[in-house]
């Protein structure tokens, strides 16, 4: 039978991890959503289209108990979304797919219904703007979605009707009177958030006849028509009887500075009340207790030049009036010195399971929350070295479930005996992939006395007799860990091509204490520079590793690094750079974000640790990646590098114009480079390289780059 899928060769390789193609075909999962009763677990699975160009997402359900297989409930050329339980047992979720019964109007992403009992998915809910995401009360018939309007819209009607005119007479110009103007890959405006409730509609045809499984339409009521652009990266949870939304508005400050303030909406009123608002400190809404009368709050202070921020959890008791204010907040093991991701309550509100970075793992914790007490003790449930998220409870609160991944296996749903912390994996659409190597857990000791951790992916065969050459991979962030599965910066692909890959956790990391943070505060050159030093120097005195054959790689932060190394020192054969901070004065303003950047450095701090007064020092061969999409780390510090690079370097453009460094562009891609042939193009460039200056050898670029 002939290959019906070009995108997968017809002679597989050894590892999906040896051929890009079958490596993009591997199935994703993401999101985790439980029915009220606990029978059911719903999650979204990405693949690979037949022509491997796009990525589809289909909704699975998964049984919670591990004995059935996991079945596809959704498929759609469009793909679905965003999968949410009515407290019935419907689901929710989101898909720009066509409407069956209007199939001739332009599909817009819209909220659909799977019964509960079965049948075949229908829309509930179309507007012109679409909808963005759909949250659900546990207790209660009530549904919430967030959407964006068009500023100033006298209704839905009058909203699609200003959208038409837009789109028919091609204006694009959008005037912005507040800052940010731009969020990581997409402008800002002219739709502003908000959230509406989903609510029952009037039948406008009565008395037409109808079928049995006719519903009646559902319409949006705006709760939060004055909230402006205010309600951009909310964080919005719902009490558990639907009566009350809790989110995050963006308050604008002086010189376009802002911060978070925690708000109530009343659903039945629409009325908007205030709870949270602290000068130097955002606040975000965490779950609600199972009695509705408790939320979990996370509070993030400001960050100074000198000081780190720091994320605590609180308990604030929404039940009574007036009970609002940074006074009344309940502080939630602060004695404990991680950054928690608060996720569930238990059913009889004795505890809250969390999830922090620690170690190299984000395992799941437990919070106990008794009545009364001074201290508030922490648990570790899951005792393995990988990542957990997405953490839901059982009705009954013996289980968990959630999805986990290491370097070892891409996020996968598993049960968590909550009393043992055992955990087992749950039937999935596809099996864990093999992986082309070993990996191990290194440490080094910094000047100061600091550890310094670091997973180290070995390929097949490394040994004193054949040691292989290393690549050192440097994360983003910086606040951040290397502590779960990537698809984007996946180690296993390179090891695949017989390289160990270093993957360290310097100064600034999460998971190891505040201090930990601080030490490279302010100071990116310094502490976070020389502790990357010293796990390499322990990895290269390994006896299988090649001290003589070593590259440098890193995106973001990762990509700042990868440019300071440049210029600080020669001990690599080659450097790749990625979306990487070039001149620190140019990027604090023109990055997405520079009300939060420009409080972490001074302007004379930021020349300091800044890479681009070393460019004269570079005299290693650099690949410079960037995407012209990417807002957070704009085009303009690539444009620059690559300028410098070719202009100051000691490899500088000679008098025929010719260099060793190379700029990989990518004209409609953002900072993470998604599409799977661009992405595809990304590893294949990066493995040219690193054979060209690394291994000495000459591969072919792909030929799609037309050269």
């Amino acid at each position: 039978m002939a290959n019906e899928n070009p995108a997968i060769p017809d002679e597989q390789p050894p590892t999906p991890f040896h051929d890009l193609d079958h490596y993009l075909s591997i199935p994703r999962v993401s999101g985790l959503a439980l029915s009220p009763d606990g029978s059911r677990l719903v999650t979204t699975v990405s693949t690979l289209n037949g022509k491997g160009t796009e990525f589809a997402t289909a909704l699975w359900e998964l049984d919670p108990a591990g004995q059935k297989h996991a079945r596809r409930i959704t498929r759609s050329a469009k793909g679905e979304a965003g999968a949410a339980f009515a407290a019935n047992g419907d689901v929710y979720f989101t898909s720009a797919r066509p409407d069956p019964d209007s199939p001739d109007e332009e599909p817009v992403n819209a909220l659909w219904l799977l019964p509960a009992d079965g049948g075949e998915a229908r829309v509930v809910l179309n507007r012109a703007g679409g909808i963005s995401k759909v949250i659900t009360a546990r207790e209660a018939d009530a549904a919430f979605v967030t959407a964006e309007v068009l500023a100033g819209s006298a209704d839905e009607q009058d909203d699609a009707e200003r959208r038409k005119s837009r789109k028919d007479k091609k204006v694009s110009a959008i005037l912005h009177s507040e800052y940010p103007v731009r969020y990581w890959d997409a402008d800002l405006g002219p739709g502003q958030p908000r959230i509406f409730a989903v609510e029952p509609g009037e039948d406008k045809s009565p008395g037409k006849p109808a079928t049995v499984d006719a519903a009646a339409p559902l319409v949006l009521r705006n709760l939060t028509p004055d909230a402006g652009p205010r309600l951009r990266e909310a964080e919005t949870v719902v009490s558990p009887d639907g009566k009350t939304v809790y989110t995050s508005y963006t308050k604008p400050l002086a010189k376009a500075d802002s911060r978070s303030v925690l708000v109530a909406v009343d659903v039945s009123s629409g009325s908007l009340k205030v709870l949270l608002d602290r000068e130097g400190m955002s606040y975000f809404p965490g779950p609600v207790s199972p009695d509705g009368r408790t939320l979990v709050v996370v509070s993030e202070s400001d960050s100074t030049p000198q000081r780190a921020p720091e994320i605590r959890l609180h308990l604030l008791d929404v039940s009574v009036d007036g009970a609002n204010g940074a006074s009344a907040l309940q502080p939630l093991a602060h004695d404990w010195d991680r950054w928690p991701r608060p996720a569930a309550w238990l059913p009889d509100g004795s505890a809250l399971l969390v999830t922090a970075d620690d170690d190299g793992a984000s395992p799941v914790f437990r919070i106990s929350v008794p009545a009364a007490a001074a201290e508030v003790g922490v648990t570790r449930v899951t005792q393995d070295a990988a990542a957990y998220s997405d953490v839901v409870v059982s009705p009954e609160g013996r289980h968990a479930y959630a999805l986990r991944s290491s370097y070892a296996f891409p996020p996968e749903a598993v049960r968590i005996d909550l009393a043992t912390g055992e955990t087992t994996r749950l039937p999935a659409p596809a099996e864990r992939p093999h992986f082309p190597g070993r990996l191990e857990r290194i440490a080094a000791t910094a000047a100061g006395g600091a550890r310094v951790p670091a997973y180290l992916a070995l390929p097949e065969g490394a040994s004193p007799e054949g040691p292989a050459p290393l690549l050192l991979w440097i994360h983003g962030g910086p606040l951040g860990s290397w502590n779960a599965w990537t698809w984007r910066w996946n180690p296993w692909l390179l090891t695949a091509k017989g390289y160990a890959v270093l993957l360290p956790d310097p100064a600034l990391s999460t998971g190891y204490g505040q201090s930990y943070i601080q030490r490279g505060w302010g100071s990116w050159g310094k502490a976070p520079f020389s502790d990357l030093m010293a796990v390499t120097d322990a990895a290269v005195e390994r006896a299988d590793i090649d001290e003589t054959r070593t590259a440098a790689m890193g995106g973001s932060f990762g990509g700042y690094m990868a440019n300071w190394v440049a210029g600080n020192t020669d001990r690599f054969k080659a450097i790749v750079t990625h979306a990487s901070l070039w001149a620190l004065d140019q990027f604090g303003p023109t990055t997405d974000a520079s009300q939060y950047w420009l409080k972490e450095m001074t302007e004379e701090m930021a020349l300091e640790n800044s890479p681009h007064l070393h460019a004269e020092n570079i005299g290693t061969p650099m690949l410079v990646i960037h995407g012209d999409k990417d807002y957070r780390v704009p085009i303009g510090e690539g444009l620059r590098l690559w300028y410098e690079l070719l202009a100051k370097s000691r490899l500088a453009a000679d008098q025929d114009g010719q260099t060793p460094h190379r700029f990989l562009y990518f004209p409609d891609e953002n900072h993470w480079v998604l599409q799977p042939q661009h992405a595809k193009v990304w590893y294949q460039v990066v493995e040219w390289f690193l054979a060209r200056h690394v291994l000495g050898q000459e591969n072919e670029l792909p030929a799609e780059l037309g050269l």
